[in-house]
């Protein structure tokens, strides 16, 4: 897949980092962050996150020296403990893509014992925890001005 926003290079260490934050897991039978299907929504998902990403993107490679990418394994893992403290908003955007695309595969998906499919019309059952918890909530003053 080409992305026009983003340069080859850029490509290739987002892929390599990809791996790094959801690695694949014979345990579990999923792929990782960097198999080619769920790259590829990544990619198309960037949209208003693309400038996040970038700027993540250049901080990773000043971090690696170089292209992250062309690291070694176990200097990609040094890089990318550093850089999960350094990233800052960029790299949290960069997550939240990663993962909402991680978890609409389908493999995924069946791995957590879902149904690989959209939630609505059927919805899915979600076990009821404890209300009393939003009680601080509820007994604030609105936060927003009457109309």
């Amino acid at each position: 897949m080409t992305n026009e926003t983003l340069t080859d290079a850029e490509i290739r260490d987002l892929r390599a980092l990809a791996g790094i934050m959801i690695p694949a897991s014979t345990t579990y039978g999923v792929p990782g962050a960097d198999d080619p299907l769920i790259f590829d929504e990544i990619l198309r998902n960037l949209e208003r996150d693309t400038a996040d990403t970038r700027t993540a993107l250049r901080h990773l490679a000043e971090l690696s020296g170089g292209a992250f990418a062309d690291l070694a394994p176990d200097r990609r893992a040094e890089v990318s403990a550093r850089f999960k403290q350094e990233g800052g908003a960029p790299l949290f955007s960069l997550n939240r893509v990663v993962l909402l695309c991680y978890y609409r595969d389908d493999r995924v998906m069946r791995s957590l014992g879902q149904e690989p499919r959209p939630p609505f019309p059927k919805g899915h059952v979600v076990e009821q925890g404890d209300w009393s918890l939003l009680d601080p909530v509820r007994q604030r003053a609105p936060m927003w001005r009457r109309a």
